[in-house]
């Protein structure tokens, strides 16, 4: 070709070539920051997480506690601490994590700007972003629990502001503190509320804070205190969000709002008292809220049952985005108190027994949340098993297998000699298979899992090479599946980078193909 037709053909052929690879850096670049603002825009939806206590004689490990919360889909949690092995196992992971300032550091970070600045680096700056800190809830209702700590409230929040504006995380970090309802008075009906004139020294520029810097009024509200302060007062269908006739729901008669739930007229008690103080552009975060499973004789409405009610409902009512009375275009998001029963915490029972599983993970109770989404993989209605327990004599456990095989009608054809599930050749062994025969025939129906007290209920699939028990969806398998898939979206953004920087590259080598004959 003629040097004079090369150069008309080749510009025109090296702009579009070098349009291409532009456009391809500029894409590659810009999907981490694309991703990070889909994750914002996910935080923005309601959402239910839970708060995880400490005071568990058998808490799982870190690692394996991050994978329980994988496996059951809980991408929001909240700590009384910041634990440093658990901020560590909890990086490269999908789950958003509110770390706390406990009360007795109050004094220190309040009295000193350096202190501050030290817990922001030793407990944030060390793990962000890789470990998703959310928020910092700074005490826990310090204005009803330790009053005189109150003056230290907000200069203590102030100066973990001030360092996460120094480190640059103060638009991703909230900081916040934690209230009792009782900050506010006269609650029902929700248009009379207002915060206790005793606090509003540190209440009004509290919530200036807050409304500055963009973050939530942290409230911890029990409609289970509210029923057991005002029995005969308060029905306790409407503090369990069960569904009522128009006749039993609460009506403000000032605003002639209908409330259907207790938990509901507690969140816009709130949004009152804040407008009463000038303030309607904060929102409300329910950092507790949940039900007792057991009780003494004083509490006699702390069953298994009213805990399954009210939680399996909450996260319905959550999920379906209805808002408030009030505010119906606003859902607030809930932390459920608590994942794990705190089994060392002092007497009244009830406070040992707020937990949705025990410390072991075997859940205390079935939840009923299908058509929630993934949230709670377990949707421990859908995979649940019933095994033998430990420490139970073989005589008491042979009795109760031959009740399962016998009476009970289970199938036990798999443990029979030769078949797949006779091995393990042992009375525990046979019984777990023929205790879940049994609870899944029975549909999983309450009680079924009992056998005298020696069987229990457990998430974990008791499958095991080719012995596949009723109601088994290989468990196993899935949790591997969540852990992967996890691993997968934390090392995304390097596998598109090299497919990127593949895409480039296979450019350059097609530009050189190209350009190479001509020259």
């Amino acid at each position: 070709m003629p040097f004079t037709s090369m150069s008309s053909t080749v510009p025109p052929l090296l702009f579009f070539l070098f349009i291409v690879i532009f456009n391809l850096s500029i894409s590659a670049k810009s999907w981490p920051l694309s991703q990070e603002n889909k994750i914002q825009e996910q935080d923005k939806d309601p959402f239910v997480g839970f708060n995880i206590g400490t005071d568990v004689s058998s808490l799982l490990p870190p690692p394996d506690l991050v994978k329980f919360l994988q496996t059951q889909k809980i991408n929001h949690i909240r700590l009384y601490d910041a634990d440093p092995e658990l901020l560590k196992a909890l990086a490269k992971t999908k789950i958003r994590v509110i770390i706390s300032v406990p009360n007795n550091q109050l004094l220190a970070i309040g009295s000193s700007n350096a202190t501050a600045a030290s817990w922001i680096g030793r407990n944030v700056v060390a793990y962000y972003p890789e470990t998703l800190i959310t928020a910092i809830s700074v005490g826990d209702e310090v204005l009803t629990t330790v009053p005189s700590s109150a003056p230290l409230l907000l200069p203590a929040i102030e100066s973990l502001y001030n360092a996460l504006v120094a480190s640059n995380l103060h638009t991703q970090i909230k900081v916040s503190t934690p209230h009792a309802a009782s900050i506010m008075m006269d609650t029902f009906p929700p248009s009379q509320a207002y915060f206790n004139q005793t606090w509003l020294s540190v209440i009004s520029p509290l919530l200036r804070f807050l409304s500055k810097t963009g973050s939530p009024l942290m409230m911890n509200l029990y409609p289970y205190y509210v029923y057991m302060q005002n029995k005969g007062v308060v029905p306790l269908d409407n503090c369990l969000f069960e569904p009522l006739t128009p006749a039993k729901e609460m009506v403000d008669p000032n605003t002639l709002l209908h409330y259907t739930n207790v938990l509901d007229a507690m969140v816009d008690a709130a949004y009152v008292s804040m407008k009463n103080l000038n303030i309607s552009d904060v929102a409300v975060l329910v950092t507790e809220t949940g039900w007792p499973s057991q009780g003494d004789k004083m509490e006699p409405h702390a069953t298994i049952d009213n805990a399954d009610t009210y939680t399996s409902n909450l996260i319905k009512h959550v999920f379906d985005r209805t808002g408030t009375p009030l505010r119906p275009e606003v859902t607030p998001s809930v932390y459920i108190y608590e994942l794990f029963n705190e089994d060392k915490r002092a007497p009244p029972v009830s406070e040992a027994s707020w937990g949705l599983f025990y410390g072991n993970t075997t859940p205390v109770y079935l939840l009923h949340v299908s058509g929630s989404g993934a949230f709670l993989a377990n949707d421990t209605t859908n995979k649940t098993y019933c095994v033998a327990m430990d420490g139970v004599d073989v005589k008491t456990l042979q009795a109760a297998l031959d009740w399962a095989c016998g009476p009970g009608r289970a199938n036990c054809s798999e443990i029979q000699p030769g078949e797949s599930c006779y091995q393990p050749n042992n009375v525990k062994g046979h019984a777990s298979f023929a205790f879940n025969s049994y609870y899944q025939k029975e549909g999983r129906a309450s009680g079924s899992c009992d056998f005298k007290g020696v069987a229990m209920i457990t998430t974990t699939d008791p499958s095991h090479g080719s012995c596949i028990f009723p109601g088994s969806k290989k468990v196993g398998n899935q949790t591997q599946t969540v852990v992967n898939s996890t691993q997968v979206a934390a090392g995304e953004t390097s596998s598109r980078s090299l497919l990127s920087r593949g895409f480039c590259a296979s450019i350059m080598i097609l530009v050189t193909c190209v350009l190479l004959p001509f020259w």
